[in-house]
């Protein structure tokens, strides 16, 4: 039986921007790769020519790092609680 596309994202207040996404694809590849050291992380992608969700431009750094993942977070937790769960 195949699970419906929408359960995977039925706790959001808000549907993720593109941007977002592609942060989150970026992510999800350099930790495949076995980084995980924040600063390393940073690194990759960096390497990979990750954009930054926010739209600001510039070196990637673990403290950039560190403020995109907290600014996104802060964002979904503000939807979910103005929005409830279902995007």
């Amino acid at each position: 039986m195949a699970l419906d596309p929408k359960l995977a994202e039925q706790a959001l207040g808000r549907m993720m921007t593109e941007s977002e996404v592609v942060f989150a694809r970026d992510l999800e590849a350099v930790f495949a790769e076995g980084i995980h050291v924040f600063a390393d992380v940073a690194a990759a992608l960096a390497k990979r020519g990750t954009l930054r969700p926010s739209g600001e431009t510039g070196l990637w750094t673990e403290e950039i790092l560190l403020r995109e993942l907290s600014a996104v977070n802060a964002s979904l937790d503000a939807a979910y609680a103005a929005s409830g769960i279902g995007a």
